[in-house]
């Protein structure tokens, strides 16, 4: 069986722990501010902690984020195939980012330099914790001695039964990335209006239904979790938070309460290629359930 290794990138939100205890490497994508460009890595070395990225935006500052690039694909990737991997690569859903479209045109290129080796790129129409979700099951697979096509099928088999719910604390990052409309923005402000947001059969997030308040929001993703949640073979609940450690702990709390192992629950913090985009106070559960049918239009 030839060796491999998991790749993904920024978007997963994979903090440094888990990436170690499952041997996964990821790619890094860039934001910029105040004509700065920055790698968006998952440990926080540009600003020292979550804190100071979200203060950056609590501040006024619009972060924009880019595609991984061509380079960093190369860079990466080569190394592995110079000591004789393979590389599975679970991409963030090519709905809400392109990156996809250099890893294909990187594995290309290396295909001609690298003929004995295997990239297998996957869509995963996931991000964020649900992609951190599928890394880490297959990571667990490899190391159980399962080949990268079957670690592929498992990624193409369960993507779809990982689902993602989450809010927002202001709708004016949304607004500032193109996601909602400004007026949409000002009377959701005006209101204490909270959209659900989850993710759709084509990778697609959308607002499902609002509601108002922060902990009324809270306690709907809840309610939703309770009503989709299959923990009989994967039991992991990620609570991932853009710099809202308190809100992640009531929604623990919860989960715990319905019964959840406290060994099965994962806190994690969302990383600058989504946290630009959603802003300080995101807030979102990743758990494994029935298959999304649902689709955004």
């Amino acid at each position: 069986m030839s060796k491999y290794v998991i790749f993904t990138d920024t978007a997963s939100d994979i903090p440094k722990e888990y990436r170690e205890k499952y041997g996964i490497e990821y790619v890094k994508m860039s934001y910029n501010y105040d004509e700065k460009n920055y790698p968006a890595d998952l440990d926080w070395e540009v600003h020292g902690s979550p804190k100071g990225f979200y203060d950056v935006m609590r501040n006024g500052t619009r972060i924009k984020t880019a595609q991984v690039s061509d380079n960093e694909y190369k860079t990466n990737f080569e190394k592995w195939l110079k000591d004789g991997y393979d590389i599975l690569y679970i991409a963030c859903s090519s709905a809400i980012s392109a990156s996809i479209n250099g890893a294909i045109r990187v594995r290309n290129e290396l295909d001609t330099l690298y003929p004995d080796r295997k990239i297998i790129i996957i869509d995963s129409l996931r991000g964020c914790g649900s992609i951190f979700f599928m890394s880490m099951e297959v990571s667990k697979l490899k190391a159980n001695g399962a080949t990268i096509e079957e670690a592929e099928k498992w990624v193409l088999d369960n993507r779809m039964k990982v689902h993602q719910l989450g809010t927002v604390a202001d709708l004016k990052y949304l607004k500032q990335a193109g996601r909602v409309s400004a007026t949409s923005a000002f009377f959701g402000g005006l209101f204490h209006v909270k959209p659900i947001i989850i993710s759709d059969a084509k990778g697609q997030n959308f607002a499902i239904e609002k509601v108002k308040g922060r902990k009324q929001s809270l306690d709907r993703l809840i309610s939703i979790f309770k009503s989709e949640y299959v923990p009989d073979t994967y039991p992991t609940v990620i609570i991932s938070n853009a710099d809202c450690e308190e809100d992640a702990s009531y929604l623990k709390e919860q989960v715990l309460n319905f019964g959840v192992k406290e060994e099965n629950i994962i806190i994690s913090t969302i990383g600058p290629a989504t946290g630009s985009s959603v802003g300080p106070g995101m807030i979102s559960l990743y758990y494994y359930g029935p298959e999304v049918t649902v689709n955004k239009e």
